[in-house]
């Protein structure tokens, strides 16, 4: 019985290391299998899904400099459902390469506002010269991609666009053949490059880059040739029948791009051919389709209207040269909008407005703005402001100038 006696001295010692070893140990230290469930800790959420707890991520170097450069960070306002940062009218002068101080500080600003995408009115480069050679445009356009096109890529933002008159001026000769044939080719080419994908999601490339549709989450966006005052009659049956479409009419908002305006805005630029023809014809259509916003540049002012049920954002240019209002003495800004959409907001306005002055960042409010203007083409209202909150002399000053029809 010597080897029984034998064991249970071996068990009685084993047990007592053991108990030696945990009376040691520091209190809750976590096992093997508690380190990994520590590690990979999930937030629970009201309907028991789960979702791993992440950083967010680092801005660009460039970003966290030009923050630290202005001292306070900007303005950034609550969150909609989808957010899209608006820019205009990037060129300078006929030919240049350069830009602005302006457009590096917009483009670097951008991944502060984290959009989930980028929308460009138009005139991305400063062509419209009939001296220009190929290869001053395409200098023109490997600066674009440099400046603007490139670090929008890399931070993986896509980059919704309309064609401006200095990008690929659709204006037309006595043959109706397209003047500027020349720059809507390398505009063309640029833009069909694999390597110039500007990450949207399309749902019609049909004549890309001059007419276009895709979609960012529930907004359904339309890109339509808006270089030139006139939208050519084939062109306009395929813009109706694409918002007619069921991926138009399925989506939360519509939104259309174009770099003319419907209506006058700005000064020198408050005559015929600056303007779409046809604005109310044109305005009566996209009513009938629902769309909510209509987004133009070219008149180098900021204002945010609107006229029947349409939205008109107005956009300020971030290039060289902008304008004044017109029936304003404001100074003329340089302007940069983030647009927050809230499908949900319980006032209907479905979307808002934060537009800086982008030299020195200070906000536009809406009640430093006129609250109609009058071009000649019809009145536009301050988009806080409808008909019946005009006074009797509000009223008299548009009908003085345009007649009863164009200010109603």
């Amino acid at each position: 019985m010597g080897w029984k006696r034998f064991l249970s001295f071996v068990a009685l010692g084993i047990l007592c290391s053991l108990v030696i070893a945990c009376s040691q140990a520091p209190p809750n230290t976590p096992t093997v299998d508690e380190t990994s469930a520590v590690e990979s800790t999930k937030i629970v959420a009201p309907d028991e899904s789960t979702e791993t707890i992440s950083e967010p991520a680092a801005l660009p170097a460039a970003t966290q400099a030009l923050l630290a450069s202005l001292g306070a960070e900007p303005t950034n306002p609550p969150r909609g459902d989808l957010r899209m940062v608006v820019i205009s009218d990037l060129n300078g002068v006929y030919g240049s390469t350069d830009y602005d101080p302006e457009i590096d500080q917009a483009i670097a600003l951008v991944p502060f506002w984290n959009p989930d995408l980028v929308v460009c009115s138009g005139d991305m480069v400063a062509g419209q010269d009939l001296s220009l050679t190929p290869e001053q445009i395409q200098a023109m356009w490997a600066a674009f991609d440099d400046h603007v096109a490139a670090p929008l890529r890399e931070a993986e933002i896509p980059y919704g666009f309309t064609i401006g008159n200095h990008d690929a001026s659709g204006a037309q000769g006595v043959n109706d053949n397209f003047l500027f044939q020349r720059e809507r080719d390398l505009a063309s080419a640029y833009w069909q490059n694999p390597a110039h994908d500007p990450g949207v999601e399309f749902v019609d490339r049909f004549d890309f880059p001059f007419y276009y549709t895709f979609r960012q989450d529930d907004v359904f966006f339309m890109s339509w040739d808006g270089s030139s005052n006139i939208i050519p009659a084939d062109k306009l049956a395929w813009v109706e029948q694409a918002l007619a479409s069921e991926a138009a009419q399925n989506a939360r908002m519509r939104v259309l791009l174009s770099h003319l305006p419907l209506y006058a805005v700005a000064v020198g630029r408050d005559q015929p051919g600056e303007v779409m023809n046809d604005a109310d014809q044109i305005r009566t259509m996209l009513e009938k389709y629902d769309v909510h916003t209509y987004i133009s540049g070219h008149h180098h002012a900021y204002y945010p209207g609107h006229r029947g049920n349409l939205q008109l954002l107005h956009m300020g240019i971030i290039g060289s040269g902008p304008r004044p209002l017109i029936d304003s003495d404001l100074p003329p800004w340089k302007a940069l909008t983030v647009l927050d959409v809230d499908f949900d907001d319980p006032s209907g306005e479905l979307t808002r407005y934060t537009t800086y002055d982008i030299q020195t960042m200070e906000l536009i409010e809406y009640g430093e703005l006129p609250r109609f203007l009058t071009g000649h083409n019809g009145m536009v209202l301050r988009r806080d402001v409808e008909m019946a909150d005009l006074n009797a002399e509000e009223k008299a000053f548009c009908e003085a100038k345009l007649g009863t029809a164009l200010c109603s």
